[in-house]
């Protein structure tokens, strides 16, 4: 007798989950946390979220790695999918940035009155960018050519050289976010400074976030990697940590030039 339930197409339908709306109160603790946080009324909320949100992006990925590691499901139209949807992603992305530039360049090219006419503001004392802004634009550099080494390794079928490649470039970006949190510490001017502030912690603090993420998603490729879980002709996953990758990498450029070098 003919299996009633067997799959005669490409496609997948996801199976019903609850993580969508555990994400979604998740993020809404954890944005309620961070208000009563800044506002110095407690912390307890903020972390109880923030453990919420780890927690169901651990869960769910576990569950997508699933359904293409071991059940199979990600077929060549399912990863033609998944692709269109991190390019989606990314493009969501490059708006959001493209608004704090757009917040940037509008108060740079017209200074009010309010800053003194002059951009930088009137006691501003910006960073020097050939110390650690360039040297962290050489790391995100470097870093970025080693995921391509490591990417051609998996195209390769060379897990050894994709591991060592991959641990080089996790280790950048931890290099990186250590800098840019040292150079916080040596800023003469905080977030409420005025606009200067505002826009420049805006920019560079969310891509360092974005630096963070990026961190976190090669280093579960990289666990991956040495549970053999990525083929030659099949390793989406990492194409995407990669793909997210280089537009981290390009954004820093925008922001080294603009932001440090132009800016200063």
């Amino acid at each position: 007798m003919a299996d009633t339930h067997a799959k005669h197409h490409e496609y997948h339908l996801v199976d019903p989950s609850p993580w969508p709306v555990v994400g979604a109160i998740s993020a809404f603790v954890l944005a309620t946390g961070g208000i009563l946080l800044m506002h110095d009324v407690t912390n307890i909320l903020f972390f109880i979220g923030l453990f919420m949100t780890i927690g169901t992006m651990a869960l769910w990925w576990r569950d997508v790695i699933r359904e293409g590691e071991h059940q199979g499901h990600h077929s060549r139209v399912v990863q033609l999918g998944l692709r269109y949807g991190m390019a989606l992603f990314i493009a969501s992305e490059v708006m959001f940035f493209a608004g704090f530039f757009w917040a940037f360049f509008n108060a740079s090219l017209f200074p009010a009155e309010a800053t003194g006419g002059v951009w930088p503001p009137v006691g501003i004392e910006t960073f020097d960018p050939f110390e650690i802004p360039f040297l962290n634009t050489l790391i995100l550099l470097t870093s970025g050519t080693t995921v391509t080494w490591a990417h051609h390794a998996i195209l390769d079928g060379n897990r050894r050289s994709a591991i060592q490649a991959l641990w080089v470039t996790v280790t950048l970006g931890i290099s990186f976010t250590a800098l840019q949190a040292y150079e916080y510490t040596r800023a003469s001017f905080s977030i409420d400074s005025g606009i200067y502030g505002s826009t420049f912690y805006m920019a560079t603090g969310f891509h360092g976030f974005h630096v963070i993420i990026g961190t976190c998603f090669l280093a579960v490729c990289l666990w991956r990697l040495h549970l053999g879980h990525f083929k030659p002709d099949h390793h989406f996953g990492f194409e995407a940590a990669a793909w997210y990758w280089h537009f981290v990498d390009v954004v820093w450029l925008f922001l080294f030039s603009c932001v440090y070098i132009w800016g200063a």
